[in-house]
């Protein structure tokens, strides 16, 4: 549900029952709330920021696995760069990469998590003329 509802759909009233009273995004480079703990209300803000320069940003699980209070989810990612990002002009193209999530759990909400991202290839089609 975070990844089609919240992140996918940018729907908020999920974000009440899914995620925390605290969410820390304990690895995430390159990300700016890298190493940040938020509360609800942050975390709204920064799926609003995330997704703004592409609205219509879709995520696709690739694979899930769960282990204790750890989900592991690989992914893939598509959106249209509607508006400026990192300095860079919106230019109309689909962007696409991927990436590997680990979300930490605690009682019944998501309280963080550790990722890598293809930020490379990212920038790389962004940059490309």
């Amino acid at each position: 549900r975070l990844l089609a509802e919240v992140w996918s759909r940018g729907e908020t009233a999920p974000v009440a029952e899914l995620i925390g009273d605290s969410y820390t995004i304990f690895h995430d480079p390159g990300d700016p709330w890298e190493g940040q703990t938020l509360d609800r209300a942050g975390y709204i803000e920064r799926l609003a920021a995330s997704r703004a320069p592409f609205p219509d940003q879709r995520f696709t699980i690739e694979a899930l696995i769960a282990e204790q209070d750890k989900v592991a989810v690989t992914w893939t990612w598509a959106g249209t760069h509607l508006q400026p990002v990192a300095g860079i002009a919106a230019s109309g193209r689909v962007i696409r990469m991927s990436g590997a999530t680990i979300y930490s759990f605690a009682g019944a909400g998501i309280v963080g998590h550790w990722q890598i991202v293809d930020r490379l290839g990212v920038f790389q089609q962004l940059s490309a003329r």
